[in-house]
């Protein structure tokens, strides 16, 4: 790199001027790149739209091909969404560092190359469901930022000529530094105060998704309320209560940030195929007969002896009565929903008219429907994995045909996705040591819509053992079971396999969750010491 020419300063001092080196220019991109974006969510926290962030995350997951999609689930679990946002930064990180090392010797490229990535943002923005030109601004505003605060760190720095002794031109790389540790920190700070405003929001929401729901009046067509205590009696593995917390329950979805429904305005919309279209709002919806039902819900992309399952008590309205008011046109073969964020899936009719009992449901566990589980409403239908059933923040049902696919049929996942029967060994856990002597081996079945009949365990390859178990709640909801067992010293493999009570018993082939759901009995290895 060739030094700029010689001048003076004021005090007839001799300069000269270089322009930043290749790793100065990367460190002033990527300090830049961070600002933009740490300014871009500060500015949609402000304004109450989407991030450009989240944004981007959630066109990525609208658009990643299934295998992609298993894979993240099947790797991260619950946490597909934090590995998800990091890898969306350090993609937008890196491009900012490549168009500040660009930017020195190409300003137009690197000015092409942040109109491009902001585009990008910008697409991603305005795309989202209720989003407007609005929230486009953030993106605008960071890019902006991120353009002035590079062009600060990459200007050329004059720097003193020595004396005669003419040794060689150095950077001041002490202002280098302060710079871009100085955007840096302004990064952090306008990070913090974008997601306390965020955070402050969300728990404001939140606090009104609280309150506590009017009781159940058997006088006026409501059913006699579960009383959820009475179910700790029902708890025979220590590692899991029959009822799940609801801070517990598992959480698996496409969104990044929640979507945030005025209920004043609300309306749950049935329609399509149907004879008389229904517009309800939560009042009404809590006008109608109530029910209060123990229903265990699964992911599909639960693993053999996997966290992915709770069971609830959850309150709503029957969706076949819904149905039964809209009137269903003959034609119609498919419930489709739509959540408020976009996300779509689609089950059988008859799904919804077989007597099981599907609800769109406004409670869970004796309170309000919490937001991270689909507040206002949301639907559950016993014995339907929930990619093909369990919209929550629902907006819509459509009576349609089968020409309709919901958000993960395109992707891979089979059509129609009926529970498969599955146990899990609860106790003890995979790896543990244990003490010599009598021991309990306890855990969970399910077979929802079909109950389960039978739970039997082999240790190492031995015969398989009956299991006694717990009291049956109903067909809808898992079945707690134990076996009593005094070990002898040494490791032990331990297998179970269910029976349901249409006499099928869970397949002992290992397959992979998709693309109906993973086969295969439950083993664990345990020490005796």
């Amino acid at each position: 790199m060739n030094d700029s020419p010689a001048t003076a300063d004021a005090l007839g001092t001799p300069t000269a001027s270089r322009p930043p080196t290749p790793r100065e220019s990367s460190w002033a991109g990527f300090a830049a790149g961070a600002l933009g974006l740490a300014v871009g969510s500060l500015v949609a926290a402000i304004t109450d739209v989407i991030a450009p962030f989240d944004a981007v995350g959630t066109a990525v997951i609208n658009v990643a091909p299934g295998w992609l999609e298993r894979w993240a689930i099947d790797t991260f679990g619950t946490a597909n969404k934090l590995v998800l946002r990091a890898g969306v930064l350090v993609v937008v990180l890196a491009l900012a560092a490549l168009i500040g090392r660009v930017m020195v010797r190409r300003r137009r490229v690197g000015l092409l190359g942040v109109v491009i990535v902001s585009t990008l943002g910008i697409i991603a923005s305005v795309a989202g469901p209720d989003e407007g030109a609005g929230a486009a601004v953030p993106t605008v505003v960071g890019a902006v930022c991120a353009v002035l605060v590079m062009r600060v760190l990459l200007r050329p720095r004059h720097v003193e000529i020595p004396g005669r002794s003419r040794a060689p031109l150095g950077i001041d790389r002490r202002r280098a530094v302060v710079g871009t540790v100085g955007t840096f920190a302004g990064a952090f700070v306008a990070a913090m105060v974008g997601d306390g405003i965020r955070r402050s929001r969300v728990d404001d929401y939140r606090d009104t998704t609280a309150a506590a729901l009017p009781p159940l009046d058997p006088s006026t067509g409501d059913d006699r309320p579960i009383d959820i205590d009475a179910f700790a009696g029902a708890g025979v593995d220590p590692s899991t209560p029959f009822i799940t917390p609801i801070d517990d329950f598992y959480r698996i979805d496409t969104v990044l940030s929640f979507p945030r429904v005025e209920v004043a305005s609300w309306r749950l919309t049935i329609d399509g195929l149907v004879d008389r279209p229904l517009a309800l709002s939560y009042d009404d919806l809590l006008a109608m007969p109530q029910v209060e039902r123990a229903i265990t819900l699964c992911c599909v992309s639960n693993e053999i002896g996997g966290p992915l399952i709770g069971t609830a008590v959850w309150r709503g309205v029957m969706l076949r009565d819904l149905l039964d008011t809209a009137g269903i046109n003959g034609d119609a073969t498919q419930v489709f929903s739509t959540s408020a964020d976009g996300w779509t899936c689609g089950f059988p009719v008859a799904a919804a008219l077989d007597g099981r009992d599907a609800l769109v449901a406004l409670g869970m566990n004796g309170a309000a429907l919490p937001l991270e589980h689909g507040y206002p409403a949301r639907l559950v239908v016993p014995g339907l994995y929930g990619y093909v059933s369990a919209t929550k923040w629902l907006e819509r049902i459509e009576l349609a045909t089968w020409d309709r696919e919901g958000f993960w049929i395109p992707r891979g996942w089979a059509r129609e996705a009926p529970v498969k029967t599955q146990s899990r060994i609860g106790h003890p856990r995979n790896g543990e040591r244990i003490d010599g002597g009598a021991q309990r081996i306890a855990g969970v079945a399910w077979a929802q819509g079909r109950g389960i009949e039978r739970v039997e365990i082999r240790v190492d390859e031995g015969p398989w053992i009956e299991a006694t178990l717990a009291d049956d709640v109903s067909d809808d909801t898992w079945r707690q079971w134990t076996l009593d067992w005094t070990p002898m010293p040494g490791r032990h493999s331990i297998s179970v396999r269910a029976t349901d009570k249409s006499g099928d018993t869970q397949v002992e082939q290992r397959t992979p969750v998709a693309p109906d759901g993973a086969t295969g009995h439950h083993t664990i290895t345990v020490d005796v010491g």
